[in-house]
């Protein structure tokens, strides 16, 4: 479907407001913004992967075709599996976008059931010659490219953002960010792509220095509002004011957002084409920024079990999940059976015969019974894997292939 028939090379960006509970869940339109840069591809428009636990399409009024989709995960979806949401509602801002179209569309959202299928969940006829779409011009902050392979048409851009540095501290945000970008490029996948990806440096300035730490009655006024404590976790970064982190980053070309958090704190959070999100300055800052890029850019499920999460029954053992890196057994065959020597053992016994080899290990998905991961261990399940497994590693490189394609 040519690129240039549809859409013009910018993006339409649609912020919702989705609200609900454990039970019962809602959907409303805030904004519709054109931005300055599509940093996507031009050919890979529709979604190959079925990640995801919504996903959104862009249907053409006229004609009826699907011109775009893409699936993706919001911190609203975590929320309604903890306890709170059985007892209270909530709202959370969240933001998709998408190349921009030449003529009327249908703005159409879906939701993920229990058992792995979609129902709508919101529709919209979307005029993209409406006098009131906003157009977001000049940026007001400096832009560097830190790595530049090529036009952003056939790369992967990474844009980071400055989250807790102070005007005078830009610096080392820049510094930062070329740290966190040279680990990056020497870690699978991203070492065998190294040729098609691009890092962008936002240097979004904060009044105060560092995030906000509620447990410790510490609130600070920076660019994006990040906290630690999400959910009641105190390792768990994350933020709310996903309306600041879109208005930031658009300034760039992107395909993921990193918000680089000036702390020397361990902690961070990935959700899945949203954006990731780590510290600077812990000794573990690079493994965990690029476990959460794991989730944020990959779709890769934590195969850790032992860690305290706010989530309660988070996947649906009757199902296969969608994330790559996890199965119940409920169809294997989709995952990764085809790596395994004939006659291998599944699930796998966890012993030093099979520590070193892609296998069937039980426990994943934060629950240690029912949940299966590839590897003994993996950067998706601690600090002390070399990497990336052999699944995740192939499942990142698929991603990146078909987003620079």
């Amino acid at each position: 479907m040519p690129f240039d028939k549809h859409f013009v090379d910018k993006s339409m960006r649609v912020d919702l407001i989705l609200a609900g509970d454990a039970l019962a869940q809602s959907a409303y339109i805030i904004d519709i913004k054109k931005e300055p840069h599509w940093g996507g591809s031009h050919t890979a428009l529709i979604d190959t992967f079925n990640y995801g636990e919504y996903r959104f399409l862009i249907i053409n009024k006229n004609s009826g075709d699907t011109l775009y989709t893409r699936g993706f995960c919001t911190l609203f979806e975590e929320w309604r599996t903890t306890e709170e949401a059985n007892s209270s509602k909530r709202a959370f801002y969240h933001s998709v976008t998408f190349p921009y179209p030449k003529a009327n569309i249908s703005f159409v959202l879906q939701s993920r059931e229990k058992d792995g299928s979609f129902i709508e969940l919101y529709s919209s006829l979307i005029n993209p010659k409406n006098a009131n779409i906003k157009v977001v011009k000049d940026s007001p902050y400096e832009v560097i490219p830190v790595i530049n392979n090529g036009d952003s048409e056939h790369m992967l851009d990474l844009t980071f953002i400055a989250e807790g540095y102070r005007k005078d501290e830009m610096k080392k945000f820049k510094a930062n960010v070329e740290q966190q970008a040279r680990y990056l490029l020497s870690q699978s996948p991203f070492k065998e792509a190294k040729d098609k990806i691009n890092v962008w440096a936002i240097c979004s300035p904060s009044i105060d220095n560092g995030p906000s730490e509620p447990e410790k009655k510490n609130w600070s006024q920076t660019a994006v509002s990040s906290a630690f404590n999400t959910f009641y976790v105190d390792r768990y970064l994350e933020t709310y004011d996903v309306k600041s982190i879109r208005d930031i980053a658009c300034a760039a070309p992107y395909d993921h957002i990193v918000v680089l958090v000036n702390s020397d704190r361990y902690g961070g959070g990935g959700i899945y084409n949203h954006f990731s999100i780590g510290t600077s300055d812990h000794a573990l800052s690079k493994k965990v920024l690029i476990h959460e890029i794991g989730h944020g850019l990959f779709g890769l499920a934590d195969e850790y079990y032992t860690s305290d999460v706010a989530y309660q029954d988070f996947f649906n053992l009757k199902i296969e999940p969608w994330q790559p890196n996890v199965t119940t057994l409920v169809d294997f065959e989709s995952k990764w059976l085809k790596l395994l020597p004939q006659d291998y053992p599944i699930p796998t016994p966890t012993d030093n015969k099979y520590k070193d080899t892609t296998g069937v290990f039980e426990g994943g998905g934060y629950v240690a019974k029912g949940v299966y991961r590839p590897a003994y261990n993996c950067r998706m399940k601690s600090n002390e894997a070399k990497g990336f497994c052999e699944v995740c590693e192939q499942s990142g490189l698929k991603m990146i292939n078909f987003l620079t394609k």
